[in-house]
């Protein structure tokens, strides 16, 4: 039996074949540029919009939603070793969609200019950032600095540098401490400079099955990811891996390694420090390292997490930041009324 479709069922259908087809043509054949585009429509529902800003010849990348003056200080996130401000989406869809937000790339990471090894070195990062808040305004007015990792260090190195700058500070399983018991990570990383074995830098995948290794590494529970995302997560990064070692280099010198430990004495701005307690980047005995020295600040350890505490505990992050800024605004509340 014919059949007697009409023809504008027929051209619909055709329509509707052409960016399925697209779809799945780019899932299989071009997985990174995939995430990139997932990555923009979720930056888009979150209101978050992408911009550039320069200092000199410098640019710096970076998204923001809202606008300073309102009722909580703005937040400016950095994020940590071979991430984008991307890795902070999860975090942000569980802010207030009044809280004035700015993500920036790192030095060399994603849409920021990449110079050389001056501007890598922590002390390098944390002058860079510092030209960023200049560049965009963020000074005029106190804000509160979130950092992970080694983006932890760095915000803790500028909170030290710059205090009048910043309201308040979060440390998110921060680098450049000396850390009572090491991690695993830091065991491989000294059977590196051993020279014992001949490995890959733990953070710097170059296959599949590293990129697999490196995620059990950074999170208590990996996600279940199918192989062509996985291929397009190695996609994105293979093209900078020799970036990602030469920064990596520069954070582990001896000029950077111990960055926080250094100045953490000098930090006088409240201090919140979220850690994972099964991390297995930098171990959670960092936190006991800051409590000792600065006994003022919040100490929370989440169970169940590990190093990735964006991407495992987003709501819970986003809770403890916003109710560490509540905390603090009453708190100046209560001193400006004695006073």
């Amino acid at each position: 039996m014919e059949l007697n479709v009409p023809k504008t069922i027929l051209l619909a259908g055709g329509v509707l074949v052409v960016p399925v087809l697209a779809f799945v043509t780019s899932f299989l054949f071009w997985p990174g540029a995939l995430l990139k585009a997932y990555n923009w429509y979720w930056r888009r529902r979150l209101g978050l919009v992408v911009r550039y800003s320069h200092r000199g010849n410098y640019r710096f990348c970076y998204s923001s939603r809202g606008a300073p003056g309102g009722t909580t200080p703005s937040l400016l996130l950095l994020h940590g070793f071979s991430a984008t401000k991307d890795m902070w989406l999860p975090v942000v869809k569980f802010l207030p969609r009044n809280q004035h937000v700015v993500c920036v790339d790192m030095p060399g990471h994603e849409g920021t200019s990449r110079t050389g090894p001056e501007d890598y070195s922590i002390r390098g990062q944390v002058e860079r950032i510092h030209q960023f808040v200049q560049s965009i305004g963020l000074d005029k007015r106190p804000f509160h600095l979130v950092g992970t990792s080694m983006g932890g260090n760095v915000a803790g190195v500028y909170a030290a540098t710059y205090p009048t700058h910043l309201s308040s500070v979060t440390l998110v399983c921060p680098a450049g401490l000396v850390y009572p018991t090491d991690s695993e990570f830091i065991s491989r990383l000294r059977e590196l400079e051993k020279g014992e074995k001949d490995e890959s830098i733990p953070l710097v995948p170059t296959t599949i099955q590293e990129l697999k290794d490196m995620l059990r590494l950074c999170c208590y529970t990996p996600p279940k990811l199918p192989r062509q995302v996985l291929s397009g997560l190695l996609a994105n990064r293979i093209p900078n891996n020799d970036f990602y070692k030469e920064v990596f280099m520069e954070i582990v010198g001896e000029k950077s390694r111990h960055s926080l430990q250094e100045n953490m004495h000098l930090i006088t701005v409240p201090l919140q420090v979220i850690w994972g307690k099964e991390d297995q980047v930098l171990d959670v005995s960092g936190a006991a390292v800051l409590q000792g020295a600065l006994p003022h600040c919040q100490v929370t350890v989440l169970d169940s997490c590990g190093h990735s505490v964006a991407l495992e505990r987003p709501r819970k992050a986003a809770k403890l930041i916003t109710d560490f800024l509540c905390e603090q605004a009453v708190s100046d509340g209560n001193v400006k009324k004695v006073s």
